[in-house]
């Protein structure tokens, strides 16, 4: 990942101290290759307000983010094809990452930068299970240069910028904290979750998706892919998309590890159930066959009703992963996608049958 840290924004160091999927529009002619153009953004109009920190932040990423276009979308619910929009930015000299969900279904993608220029795309990598995709574009501006990923995992309270183009509108910057880190967010229609995303109560909407989520030195923190609500946004990690982006620029796909369970949290009830003295860990609730755990873990082998809720009893509960407690649902799916790779040996900590015990298993591929 040494060309996500390239030489970036000196000046920054001084200063230190949509609902997932796309939305649709009128088609609009395309470009047959880079486009010069002209950009509000570069008027000198003169007479302007000082600005802030954020403003000095602004300037150093704008030029790298761009709006997605997406053409030859069908509509789902209907026989007509349409177009849909979106963001993302530049991570090396030619490619620009934004979510699969942006270009997902799309003919022809192009890219308009802050300074009005227009170029084609090629798709070369997308990875549902992380809702990333990256482009390699045919035109980057002089001014355009790759946004670094931060090296260290956000915290709470931490201030970011959501840099994009809700609703079309260009270079658009709303301003908020990290409110969460480490959830675990259902992908929309599918039967898996993005592990270890950021939740922030930055402004994002329709078309942020695929735009960069910085911090005040510029770097960034996560890549926005849905807005959950009033001050509720989501953006996948720095950190899954540091393992993910590399691979899809070299391979075109990313092959996450597979277990092949599906679990819950340990709350108080289901650790009362199951004879557990705290609530901790992850249950099993059932193990797919032929998937690497099969002969290896152990799912419920019944319910019972608590609180008006099933309640699973009987199968493993995996307490840690390689010595690592995954104290919920959350740590677990982030260890698996930050720490792990299909063939790796994993170690697993488990209460079976009302004591801990020990097992080993081979993970597989998604």
């Amino acid at each position: 990942m040494d060309d996500f840290r390239s030489g970036r924004r000196r000046f920054l160091a001084a200063t230190s101290a949509g609902l997932a999927g796309v939305a649709a529009g009128c088609l609009e002619p395309r470009a047959s290759g880079p486009i010069e153009g002209g950009s509000s953004h570069e008027i000198d109009r003169g007479n302007l307000a000082d600005g802030s920190t954020f403003t000095d932040i602004y300037e150093a990423v704008i030029d790298s983010v761009t709006q997605v276009r997406v053409f030859g979308v069908k509509d789902p619910n209907s026989d007509s094809v349409g177009r849909g929009r979106g963001s993302g930015f530049l991570v090396d000299e030619s490619h620009v990452v934004t979510n699969a969900h942006v270009v997902a279904g799309g003919e022809e993608t192009d890219l308009q930068y802050i300074n009005g220029d227009w170029t084609t795309t090629e798709l070369v990598g997308t990875d549902t299970h992380s809702d990333l995709a990256v482009l390699e574009t045919d035109h980057v501006p002089d001014s355009a240069t790759p946004l670094t990923l931060a090296d260290q995992r956000p915290v709470v309270g931490q201030q970011v910028l959501a840099i994009g183009n809700p609703y079309g509108l260009e270079g658009s910057m709303s301003e908020g904290i990290v409110s969460g880190v480490d959830r675990t967010l259902d992908a929309p229609g599918r039967e898996f979750s993005f592990p270890n995303v950021v939740q922030t109560d930055a402004g994002v909407n329709p078309g942020n998706s695929g735009g960069p989520l910085v911090d005040r030195n510029g770097n960034v923190v996560g890549i926005v892919n849905a807005a959950g609500g009033e001050n509720i946004g989501f953006a996948i990690s720095a950190a899954l998309m540091q393992r993910v982006v590399p691979s899809l620029i070299a391979d075109g796909e990313y092959n996450h590890s597979l277990m092949g369970i599906t679990f819950m949290t340990v709350d108080r009830l289901v650790a009362e159930a199951n004879g557990l003295s705290e609530a901790t860990g992850v249950i099993v609730d059932s193990v797919r066959s032929g998937q690497p755990a099969a002969g290896t873990l152990q799912e419920s082998t019944r319910t019972t009703t608590r609180g008006g809720a099933p309640i699973p009893v009987g199968g493993d509960v995996i307490l840690e992963l390689n010595g690592e407690p995954v104290p919920d649902r959350h740590a677990f799916s982030t260890y698996l996608a930050l720490e792990t790779s299909p063939g790796d040996t994993l170690s697993l900590t488990l209460w079976r049958d009302g004591r801990e015990t020990t097992a080993e298993m081979v993970l597989g591929e998604r």
